[in-house]
């Protein structure tokens, strides 16, 4: 009696709610890419850690306005090559998704999947500017 009342609403429950979290951190409502800037990557959280971080977009070269893209981590791997590119221009492919509640799974709605090194600069549909390497000083 005391199983069909209390027991299975609260299996059935904690199942549904299982559900749940396992669609919405499995499906992406949008994906995309940007490129910019990482200035600040780092390990937060109590119990849940994840890697928060922001990127610093230019809209066009010489610009004065800049945009913040703040996203988070949850793969230690690609962190660690985030943190291997910081200083350069990246590319970041980045799965934004809805509906996770509370910090646990991250700061942000856009979770980092890949991260690649960039070195040109597009300015318009068509025309790159090509990043030189610095030029060596002399010793």
């Amino acid at each position: 009696m005391i199983f069909k009342r209390v027991i299975l609403p609260l299996i059935v429950l904690g199942l549904l709610i299982a559900g749940y979290f396992y669609v919405a951190l499995q499906w992406s409502y949008s994906n995309g890419d940007r490129a910019g800037w990482i200035q600040k990557l780092s390990e937060k959280g109590w119990v849940c850690k994840t890697w928060e971080g922001e990127m610093a977009q230019v809209s066009t070269p010489g610009s004065s306005v800049v945009e913040k893209f703040l996203f988070t981590v949850r793969d230690d791997k690609v962190a660690k090559d985030l943190s291997a590119l910081m200083g350069k221009r990246v590319t970041l492919h980045y799965e934004e998704k809805v509906g996770l509640p509370g910090s646990c799974f991250g700061d942000t709605r856009y979770f980092v999947t890949k991260a690649t090194e960039t070195s040109d600069i597009s300015l318009t549909p068509g025309v790159t500017v090509k990043q030189s390497p610095p030029a060596a000083s002399a010793p």
